[in-house]
């Protein structure tokens, strides 16, 4: 039996991985099982109607991305929004709603190595969802905090609030018939979702409710697998997805000695530069602070509560994995379908409705994206990072990066106070610097914010906008894993 290091934010996830490490699989497949786990137990955070980015690491090979990230409907029309006033995509609803990239995401991350077979990764998923889990902290302080986006629409108040319209309890069971019957369906042949019946009722479901994705466009997904973009910081290769991703703010941070300034300007090189390479250039020099651009403040998103969640998992023969699915915002569009269970999620509202803006909204694009997984090898030490955090993903890796490859207490690296910066990702009216209490450095940072532009505020205490890192790591011949306490999660050796 292959020994895998796992991290993840809820524990079903874990136990579901180390079903998968019993039944013979590597780092591949506990990855899979976790972040299938994931999609039952944390639907505020990801689900099969999110989208899907992996770094994965074949033992003594290359390192490639997985890049599955909905395209914008070919339905969708900027000018109409535009014409009625928009200056910015709605923040939730059927418009919000791009094809679903996940299920296709672990098709191709499966085809990397792993050695099982769908029914296997996916059957702790199905029991999940078919026979109920008991409602996390995470996920019911979620439901409590959209409760109104729950009780607006009627498959999310079926299976989130109570017969008198109260949010579910900590606790509370959480059964999903409609859901297990899908997963069921997709074991059994993944692409249904896309092609086959499991699709068209998704896509008849979302039609009643206003959206414009189509049998077409969602047929039309594809995961893209490409090569990461690289950088070498002390001898250590760290790798990361490229554009639509915001892999490169990452880079442009890593390393850097004095971390907010650079994270200001990767911030603002960021948000005016993103853009899907498909459909036009994309700055990649500007992107990674290699050249000093012009750039001017742009249209923010809606705030990326909840979002995300990473699983990261390194395996004894080295094989890597870091994966990240998403709904965007919690709960995504805001939108269940009740046929499939399926939440979808709202990453079409960070496409620009400027027609300059190199992530502006055109048919067959994909959005910016916030997902940023990390793989670094160096000397004996293979690392895989990731975490939940929105827009501040970049420079949450960064403050880690370092303690994760070469610290002897993983959980204290990742439980260590952080800063973020942002705005209304924040739910800050202005361009914010946040503390957690005791963060290293800290009267420094504050002094140092005003001259970049930002105020300065301190959390009261663990937040969830410092985010939830998950890390996995061989070194020598030594695995440990670490999750963050600010989540609901759990890490092990199995």
């Amino acid at each position: 039996m292959t020994r895998v290091a796992l991290a993840a934010p809820h524990p079903a996830a874990v136990a579901a991985g180390r079903a998968a490490v019993a039944a013979g699989g590597g780092a591949i497949d506990a990855a899979l099982a976790a972040a299938a786990a994931l999609t039952v137990v944390y639907p505020h955070q990801c689900s099969i109607g999110g989208d899907l980015v992996a770094v994965v690491r074949p033992a003594g090979g290359a390192s490639h991305v997985v890049l599955s990230i909905g395209a914008a409907p070919a339905a969708l029309d900027a000018d109409a929004l535009r014409a009625g006033g928009a200056v910015r995509m709605p923040a939730t609803g059927p418009l919000t709603v791009t094809a679903p990239g996940v299920v296709a995401g672990w098709a191709s991350v499966a085809g990397l190595g792993a050695r099982l077979g769908w029914a296997d990764l996916l059957a702790p998923a199905v029991a999940l969802a078919r026979d109920g889990t008991p409602v996390s902290a995470g996920l019911a302080q979620a439901i409590e905090n959209r409760r109104d986006i729950i009780a607006a629409d009627p498959g999310l108040a079926a299976l989130l609030l109570d017969a008198v319209g109260a949010p579910l309890p900590e606790g509370a069971p959480l059964v999903q018939p409609a859901l297990a019957e899908t997963l069921t369906a997709i074991a059994g042949n993944w692409r249904t979702f896309y092609t086959g019946h499991v699709g068209h009722r998704l896509v008849a479901g979302l039609r009643r409710l206003g959206g414009p994705l189509s049998v077409a466009d969602l047929a039309a997904h594809r995961a893209e697998r490409v090569a990461p973009l690289t950088a070498y910081v002390d001898g250590v290769e760290w790798a990361v997805a490229p554009p639509p991703t915001q892999g490169a703010t990452f880079l442009a941070v890593l390393g850097a000695g004095d971390p907010l300034t650079a994270a200001r300007r990767a911030q603002l090189a960021r948000d005016a530069l993103l853009g899907d390479p498909r459909t036009g250039p994309v700055d990649l020099d500007g992107l990674l602070l290699r050249a000093d651009r012009p750039v001017s403040a742009v249209v923010a998103g809606p705030r990326p509560t909840g979002d995300t969640v990473a699983v990261t998992a390194v395996d004894a023969d080295g094989t890597a994995v870091s994966l990240i699915q998403s709904v965007f915002q919690s709960f995504g569009s805001g939108l269940l379908e009740p046929d499939t269970g399926v939440v979808l999620h709202n990453r079409g509202a960070m496409f620009s409705l400027d027609p300059e803006h190199p992530g502006r909204l055109v048919p067959g694009a994909r959005p910016p994206h916030t997902l940023c997984p990390a793989l670094a090898v160096g000397g004996d030490t293979v690392l895989a990072l990731g975490c939940q955090g929105g827009r501040s993903q970049p420079w949450i890796l960064a403050q880690v990066a370092e303690g994760a490859r070469t610290a002897a207490d993983l959980p204290a690296v990742v439980g260590e106070a952080r800063w973020v910066i942002g705005g209304r990702d924040l739910g800050r009216a202005d361009p914010t610097l946040l503390l957690e209490p005791g963060t290293p450095g800290a009267d420094d940072l504050a002094a140092l914010a005003p001259t970049l532009g930002l105020s300065v505020a301190t959390a009261p205490g663990r937040h969830d906008d410092a985010g939830h890192v998950q890390v996995a790591r061989l070194r020598g011949a030594a695995l440990d894993a670490a999750s963050d306490p600010r989540a609901d999660g759990v890490a092990a050796v199995l």
